[in-house]
């Protein structure tokens, strides 16, 4: 099996050369609410256990040592609601985006095979089913594919990138059962579940009610064929760290540590030692989630009064975003010219699927100083 050609298949944000063109001509500058990168200083508790972990001369664990497992079992039973994790259903990654785009072809699918992926959906999902040589399905609704035995990878992602939509309990279980039945694989990305903001998945205590994949509602008390990947890039202000991890069902984890190990695509040490100590700090997290609440806080109803809907848009870093007038028939690329000429950048909902052509996605990245003046522009336009 050989990895599809990608090369004439275009990066998206490469396309927005006009549009970021017209947003940095604003006299006040360009306010970029496009990509999503954390703008905020990583926490001094993780810079510091990255210093202490640097004289590293000796290769790292592919697996991740048993202090960075045993930790992020902690984490889902404290954070997540998912007890008695086995260390052994643990991986590190080298940030979430590596395992979405090769996970089809390190389960080793090809042609004929099916990868499911959400309707609205972060792109590599899409682009690692090509890549594998695999037929990429977008479906939110498992009648679509339940009973096929050519799906073999189901991707989740709850909540949502880009609409900030959450999969409830029912919805994960319905996942579950179906692709159970013949024997595919379900993976979830949950890398906002931290950053929740509506009820009933908000908790009051800063510990978010997100479900994930692997919670024992979902389960039914079995792990078998259930993955969940998860990056700290946003909750802990680590994008450029490249820290993440995938866990669940041991027999898939030990699958993908043994093809790694000979493709030598290993997490750092000194990078294990940081993520480990990013998953045991839950205040810079708390701190974290209350920056960008208040940034959400401003934004949102500065695009209700400018005239914007905002759709789901419950938790994570976006804001799903369109013309709150019905007759408003303005695709994503023309409301992401609208935004430039007020000089922010954001980006078109046709990114994410066809069903996102009617949307742009407003992200809460930037400093409280580049938020106020996107308010002031939206608000006076």
């Amino acid at each position: 099996m050989g990895f599809a050609d990608l090369r004439d298949l275009p990066y998206p944000w490469d396309t927005l050369g006009d549009v970021r063109a017209t947003a940095a001509a604003h006299p006040g500058g360009m306010v970029d609410l496009s990509v999503g990168t954390p703008v905020d200083p990583t926490p001094r508790v993780v810079q510091d256990a990255l210093t202490a972990a640097a004289d590293a001369p000796g290769y790292p664990t592919t697996h991740g040592t048993a202090a960075l497992r045993e930790t992020v079992v902690d984490w889902f039973a404290r954070r997540r609601g998912v007890p008695g994790l086995d260390p052994d259903g643990v991986m590190p990654t080298v940030g979430s985006k590596e395992l979405v785009g090769l996970l089809p072809s390190l389960l080793r699918l090809g042609p004929g095979d099916v990868v499911v992926h959400p309707e609205i959906a972060y792109p590599t999902y899409d682009v690692g089913a090509r890549l594998a040589g695999a037929t990429a399905l977008p479906a939110d609704d498992v009648a679509t594919w339940a009973g096929r035995e050519d799906v073999r990878l189901v991707w989740v992602n709850s909540p949502s990138n880009p609409t900030g939509a959450v999969a409830d309990v029912e919805h994960l279980r319905a996942v579950v059962a179906a692709a159970r039945e013949t024997g595919a694989v379900v993976v979830s990305d949950e890398c906002y579940a931290e950053l929740a903001w509506d009820e009933p998945w908000a908790g009051a205590d800063g510990v978010g009610r997100v479900p994930s994949l692997l919670d024992p509602r979902v389960t039914d008390g079995s792990l078998d064929g259930l993955l969940v990947a998860y990056s700290v890039s946003k909750q802990s202000n680590l994008a450029g760290y490249r820290a993440a991890f995938v866990a669940g069902d041991p027999r898939l984890v030990a699958d993908l540590v043994a093809t790694r190990k000979h493709l030598g695509m290993i997490m750092p040490a000194p990078v294990q030692a940081a993520l480990r100590v990013a998953l045991s700090d839950d205040a810079h997290v708390d701190a974290q989630r209350e920056r960008y609440r208040r940034r959400r806080d401003a934004l949102l109803p500065a695009l209700h009064q400018g005239g914007f809907a905002v759709d789901h848009s419950a938790a994570g870093l976006y804001l799903w975003t369109r013309p709150a007038d019905a007759a408003d028939a303005a695709t994503s690329r023309d409301l992401a010219r609208r935004f430039a000429r007020l000089g922010i950048l954001v980006g078109p909902g046709e990114f994410y699927g066809v069903a996102g052509a009617s949307h742009v996605r407003v992200a809460l990245t930037a400093s409280d100083q580049a938020v106020t003046d996107a308010v002031a522009r939206i608000t006076s336009s």
